[in-house]
């Protein structure tokens, strides 16, 4: 990890965001759900405002998908996704590291048109859950329910 990584803060928090990306969660809201199986934030707690911690489901030593809003494991492994080159080098966690720190208020303009750009796409993901479940059934494809719930969409309402 990049411990002595450092950015600029260039948008006030949360807000000034691209037109095109409009999270329905906030990265205190997804912690407080259950994401990643509680490991993704537990060795960087220092960089975010406590606040988003003090309801978050954390796991300190590995992952447990128990801890997932869904209680379900909806998530490939970080290596994964290097092979597929979905990771950053200014974001070595992916695009929840990055969703943080947009939220935040850094932008990199070209990092933030192509983690947007994978946000919208996984709306085909939402597009299958209303297709195949009915409204508010949680039992109906958990897995693509958390994979949902991991890009800042509320797939509790769906």
């Amino acid at each position: 990890m990049q411990r002595d990584y450092s950015y600029a803060l260039v948008a006030p928090e949360g807000r000034a965001f691209d037109a095109e990306f409009k999270p329905e969660l906030t990265p205190k809201q997804m912690l407080a759900l259950g994401v990643f199986g509680g490991k993704y934030m537990t060795d960087c707690q220092k960089e975010f405002p406590a606040d988003w911690f003090a309801h978050a489901k954390l796991s300190p030593k590995k992952k447990d998908p128990a801890l997932n809003y869904f209680g379900v494991d909806a998530s490939q492994p970080l290596s994964e996704w290097r092979k597929k080159g979905w990771i950053h080098d200014d974001d070595p966690r992916g695009w929840f590291q990055w969703y943080c720190r947009y939220y935040m208020g850094r932008r990199l303009p070209q990092e933030d048109a192509r983690q947007i750009k994978r946000w919208k796409l996984i709306t085909r993901h939402i597009r299958q859950i209303q297709k195949n479940c009915e409204p508010g059934d949680p039992y109906c494809r958990p897995r693509q329910r958390q994979a949902v719930l991991h890009w800042a969409y509320d797939s509790r309402k769906l």
